[in-house]
């Protein structure tokens, strides 16, 4: 990891009223003069991490990070139970986007998502492109039914142990659809069951991102209230196929060309298998897929920081280029 750039604190930060009682948590780092760059966080519900802002050079870059609704530092919390998940939706969240892209006064940045991220951001490019200067994605997901069903049913025989214990969790006669058994577990209103089933969620969920099976979850996965509101929206995005029309993002995917983008992939990525980001690039002509060998879901894997470094160092020299720098 000691080729991430430092991490730096935010010269500017703010709470932003994106409606339906929400405020969103926003922060911008690096240079107020550099490139803009927005980063998606994963998910959905994981919130912004410092370190996904070390992938920009902050001499080079305006780090734009947020906190989506429910998670993070924006208010209300899906932590609590009260706060309503109806209007937590990827047509909510990409409106957040345009919101917020206006209120610092960006014309064009370049988006970054990971993993779910990744999603938020095909679907932002598709909707706003003339808003869009580069993509990059990493773990590249679109949320297809396919793609959840693999998460949450097909890698089963690959962790047996953790499959078994992730099943029992829910009442025998709800093991057909699991995303759905959660789902409603969460909503219980005892919240003894609810906070079992978070951890049983993440404990699932924890199998699988790395290939290193040392590896350890982020520390935050320990914490009572952000596992309850992750666990919540997950479920409630992923019980809804994320509000997307099934296969719509790839399908669109044609649009992105004229955008420059690296899509950056393990090639072990057991959450976000390879076979996603290699269909999109089939399409989106402008995107460059580069595949990592030996590294799976995590960023933190052998060669993903790298390549992704790579991507953002090369679009801020284009930018400076264009620029006349």
């Amino acid at each position: 990891m000691s080729n991430l750039y430092p991490e730096i604190e935010p010269f500017e930060t703010g709470m932003l009223d994106v409606g339906d009682g929400n405020r969103m948590y926003w922060a911008v780092s690096g240079s107020p003069d550099g490139a803009p760059a927005i980063i998606l966080h994963g998910g959905p519900g994981s919130g912004h991490s410092t370190r996904l802002s070390c992938y920009f050079d902050p001499a080079a870059y305006r780090i734009i990070a947020f906190d989506q609704r429910g998670c993070g530092q924006s208010l209300p919390h899906a932590s609590d139970p009260a706060t309503d998940l109806s209007v937590n939706t990827t047509s909510h969240l990409l409106r957040d986007l345009e919101l917020l892209r206006r209120h610092l006064g960006v014309d064009k940045w370049l988006v970054f998502g990971v993993s779910w991220g990744c999603t938020l951001g095909l679907a932002y490019a598709i909707q706003n492109r003339q808003n869009v200067a580069a993509l990059v994605a990493a773990g590249v997901t679109t949320t297809r039914r396919c793609e959840i069903d693999w998460l949450y049913r097909g890698i089963a025989p690959l962790f047996p142990e953790q499959w078994t214990r992730f099943r029992n969790g829910v009442p025998a006669d709800q093991r057909e659809d699991l995303v759905a058994a959660y789902y409603e577990l969460l909503g219980n209103p005892d919240p003894a069951i609810r906070a079992k089933a978070a951890q049983d969620w993440h404990d699932w969920e924890s199998a699988s991102i790395s290939i290193d099976p040392n590896s350890k979850p982020s520390a935050k996965w320990a914490e009572p209230s952000y596992r309850m509101a992750r666990a919540r929206i997950v479920t409630h995005y992923f019980h809804h196929s994320g509000w997307l029309e099934e296969g719509i993002l790839l399908r669109q995917a044609h649009m992105l060309n004229g955008i420059p983008g690296v899509m950056v992939q393990g090639r072990l990525d057991l959450e976000a298998p390879l076979v996603t980001a290699w269909e999109l690039s089939q399409v989106w002509k402008d995107g460059k897929l580069v595949i990592v060998d030996n590294a799976g879901h995590s960023p933190s894997d052998p060669g993903m920081s790298e390549a992704i470094i790579a991507a953002t160092d090369e679009f801020a020299s284009k930018t400076r280029s264009e620029e006349g720098v």
